[in-house]
């Protein structure tokens, strides 16, 4: 069994706690709330966020950087996060962070599964992912690039586009997915006003991309 220590998970375990995360049934909670999602594929549909906290991958744009430090986020029974999800009417739960595949996620998604619910989850690829899926959003970074295996599991593949070199980050990623795989480009927040009419232009030139847009932003939910 991995066992998961390092600055991307808390500093300060007992043995109890650290047998408990290496088994998926501690983990970092960062937040977790019933939405719509703003982004990708599933845009517009209910789920369950569960956002962990610890993350390494170190992107400078990132809006959620307050995730990064496993440590400042309380270790939370998987299964109280199960029972939590279960008392909102969409049957679908969104596993984000920070980087939620640094984590073992087996025990999360196997209670989770238990009820029916979907499982999906947002990761940049940096680790070995575990857990059962029904989507994957792949979406990589420059500065920790994605596992190879985990390109041909993914069912979406999300580029963030800060500047003009990220389209050629984008098609090099791209050329290593599966043919199912949605391939999706998406502005950064604070270069969108910049940024989208360009990925606009490059969408309708290369039609193999789709546009995502952070939609939730736009209608002030979380």
């Amino acid at each position: 069994m991995k066992t998961y220590t390092g600055t991307i998970v808390p500093s300060t375990l007992n043995s109890e706690q650290q047998k408990l995360l290496d088994a998926g049934q501690l983990l970092p909670l960062m937040e977790e709330f019933y939405t719509i999602q703003g982004e990708g594929f599933h845009t517009g549909k209910p789920a369950y966020f569960i956002r962990l906290g610890g993350c390494d991958v170190g992107c400078h744009w990132c809006d959620v950087k307050e995730s990064w430090d496993a440590n400042t986020h309380p270790l939370t029974a998987a299964s109280k996060i199960v029972s939590n999800s279960l008392q909102y009417p969409a049957r679908a739960v969104v596993i984000t962070g920070g980087e939620p595949s640094a984590f073992n996620l087996e025990f999360l998604t196997h209670e989770l599964k238990k009820h029916n619910v979907l499982t999906f989850i947002e990761t940049s690829g940096a680790y070995d992912l575990t857990g059962t899926w029904d989507w994957i959003c792949l979406s990589p970074k420059k500065t920790s690039p994605a596992k190879p295996e985990i390109f041909k599991r993914a069912h979406e593949l999300k580029v963030i586009i800060y500047n003009n070199d990220d389209f050629k980050w984008a098609e090099e990623n791209a050329m290593h997915v599966n043919e199912n795989t949605l391939l999706y480009l998406q502005p950064e927040w604070s270069k969108s006003k910049l940024m989208t009419p360009l990925i606009v232009d490059y969408v309708m030139k290369n039609p193999k991309w789709n546009i995502s847009l952070q939609t939730h932003k736009y209608m002030n939910i979380p």
